[in-house]
């Protein structure tokens, strides 16, 4: 079912004081392609049901949206591209989701120096699991991470965080796959990780050109930092399955929207309160608060590969370790799909075929003889 309320009616209740709201051009942009993303003002086409003959009106979506990460009508096409990109890079062995999250006191510089504070986050995180793979009393080989930025929680306030895939051991020095330890019931420990990568990131800051204060340096090495590590997935599938729940996810999907008063120029969007052991409830943000939290700094990357996981190593080496491991092939998990193909909604059987183009104007009045 379409959802009621998206992104795009908030945006267009805004349109008039988006330019107010402190944006930068390239954000005025995005948030411009979002709001006239697949609407009459993009032109569309009418597609035509090869089984039932039904025909179907759709509207194009903005040609800006290649460039476009945050719009939520767009990222569903673009997460299937990339899982069925992931499917055939699968090792045969455990895989474990680690997560790295930054302390509040590093909010503030996050809005305003985003390339600095979360670059710095996938540096850390990555040496952290490089230090501890490294250690033959840990582990003793080169491993792998793919790691996925997430800036929002489930309130949409700021929560810096990254998501990582880790393969469950790494290469040693003469080639040869070695297991995780500890039974494979963990990674590493995690209070020791949490030490290492708070340590790797003031490091990591220190060393770039943001100024932050001493007392917020004593602050935050006077909390404990968080690194979560869950139990290993049960197979390659679930794995899979993860990835494409978070890998393209933005602040807030179109489904998660419940209500939009324009009245009050308000939001209301349901949320996890994992206080209430992820209860779902109604929260609430004007308009204008809501479309401030969607756009990540211009040009930053917030999917990233490392070691046996990054590109350049897949492509010379992963086919070997991969038949050295015996890796069973993954079922694909395609829950879409393609665009050029997808199936009739209304008899469910049929494909569509476009039989008619058309410009903003919209479609000919008598489009249904077609």
């Amino acid at each position: 079912m379409r959802p009621k309320h998206t992104v795009a009616d908030i945006l267009e209740m805004e349109q008039l004081q988006l330019k107010n709201l402190g944006l930068t051009s390239w954000h005025y942009r995005a948030l411009q392609a979002i709001r006239r993303c697949r609407t009459k003002a993009m032109g569309g086409h009418i597609d035509k049901c090869d089984c039932c003959h039904g025909l179907h009106i759709s509207y194009n979506p903005d040609s800006y949206r290649d460039r476009n990460r945050h719009c939520p009508t767009c990222q569903g096409h673009k997460r299937e591209e990339w899982i069925r990109a992931r499917e055939d890079e699968l090792l045969n062995v455990p895989y474990f989701h680690v997560v790295f999250t930054l302390p509040s006191e590093f909010n503030s510089y996050a809005l305003s120096h985003g390339k600095i504070v979360y670059g710095s986050l996938f540096r850390a995180a990555w040496q952290t699991l490089q230090q501890f793979g490294d250690n033959p009393k840990h582990l003793g080989g080169r491993m792998g991470m793919i790691a996925v930025l997430h800036t929002w929680g489930q309130n949409m306030s700021l929560h810096p965080h990254l998501h990582c895939i880790v393969p469950g051991g790494g290469l040693s020095r003469s080639g040869q796959w070695k297991k995780a330890k500890n039974k494979g019931n963990y990674l590493f420990n995690v209070k020791s990780m949490s030490q290492v990568f708070r340590a790797k990131y003031i490091a990591e800051l220190r060393k770039s050109e943001l100024r932050i204060p001493q007392k917020v340096y004593n602050e935050v090495f006077g909390k404990k930092w968080v690194v979560y590590a869950k139990q290993p997935f049960r197979s390659p599938k679930y794995v899979i399955e993860y990835l494409g729940r978070y890998t393209h996810k933005i602040a807030i999907g179109n489904h998660r929207i419940t209500n939009v008063d324009r009245e009050n120029r308000s939001v209301t969007f349901a949320a996890k309160d994992y206080r209430r052991a992820g209860k779902k409830v109604p929260l609430t943000l004007s308009s204008q608060e809501s479309v401030r939290r969607f756009a990540l700094p211009k040009g930053f990357t917030r999917i990233r590969h490392y070691g046996i996981l990054s590109s350049s190593w897949k492509k010379e080496k992963l086919p070997k370790l991969q038949a050295e491991l015996a890796t069973v092939k993954v079922e694909p998990v395609r829950t879409k799909e393609p665009l050029l193909h997808r199936r009739c909604p209304v008899c469910k059987k049929g494909r569509l075929h476009t039989i008619l183009l058309f410009n903003d104007r919209g479609p000919p009045e008598n489009w249904r003889v077609y």
